[in-house]
């Protein structure tokens, strides 16, 4: 599959291109953690958002949630139909940015380079178990703050307190695992009052900290993660990809007719 891809300036240097119409940016894993961790060190508060076909169909389905990807300091294509789509469109090197990895390479140059992360989101137990792997997956990693929230709104106080206390703790680097589109409100909502790099990591949570299966790797390459977390939850997440997927594709297929025609 393959969509059309248009470029957009960015203050920052990063190229944009445009998957079904939404935002992603072509940049690799290693200038992914690059720019992340830059970020962190000078105590920037920016937000990265970890893109799935899931998170851009909410995106064309909902303006105010696409307008919070195209707010983000970048949109990296975890999601294999997006890779394919940008090798096909201009970006023939595209590398998958995959969330779990992300979040692996990143907390090793955390520890690496002396930046305190923190993590939001996810239950007690998850986070318990979560903390100690990365302890001892990176050693001199400094987890300064890990909190599970409630499952409803903070209030605007408790919301406050959350903020002060990332902020005490010299968070650099923050975690979110609440799901999208969830975490990804969180973050732009946050974005100025944290001044942490924020990334979204959604299912790397339970995937590092050993609660849930990953697929295996020629299911990741095949782009079938989906179909082997829904055969996992299958209540869960039926609706969603019965809703996303077909669309996804009669767009991304249209995209490419559309774009080759251009060409000639």
């Amino acid at each position: 599959m393959a969509a059309e891809t248009s470029l957009l300036p960015k203050a920052s240097g990063t190229r944009r291109a445009r998957v079904v119409g939404v935002r992603v940016d072509p940049v690799s894993p290693a200038e992914a953690v690059r720019r992340v961790i830059e970020w962190a060190q000078q105590g920037e508060s920016r937000y990265v958002c970890v893109a799935n076909v899931h998170m851009l169909m909410e995106a064309r389905d909902t303006p105010p949630f696409r307008h919070v990807l195209e707010r983000a300091d970048l949109v990296v294509p975890d999601g294999m139909p997006l890779v394919w789509m940008l090798r096909r469109t201009g970006f023939p090197g595209q590398q998958r940015v995959y969330g779990p990895a992300l979040m692996d390479e990143l907390c090793r140059e955390a520890a690496r380079a002396g930046v305190p992360i923190g993590l939001y989101g996810g239950t007690r137990l998850t986070l318990a178990r979560l903390e100690r792997n990365l302890r001892r997956r990176h050693p001199g990693l400094r987890i300064a703050y890990a909190w599970s929230p409630p499952f409803r709104p903070l209030t605007a106080e408790e919301d406050e307190g959350v903020v002060r206390d990332i902020r005490s703790r010299g968070v650099r680097l923050l975690f979110v695992g609440l799901g999208c589109p969830k975490q990804e409100r969180w973050m732009a909502s946050h974005r100025g009052r944290i001044p942490a790099v924020m990334v979204g990591v959604g299912a790397a949570f339970d995937l590092h900290a050993g609660v849930r299966r990953q697929a295996p790797r020629w299911m990741q390459a095949a782009g079938l993660e989906w179909l082997f977390r829904l055969l996992q939850e299958p209540r869960r997440l039926w609706r969603r990809y019965l809703k996303h997927n077909p669309r996804f594709v009669i767009l991304a297929c249209g995209e490419l007719v559309a774009s080759r025609w251009r060409r000639g």
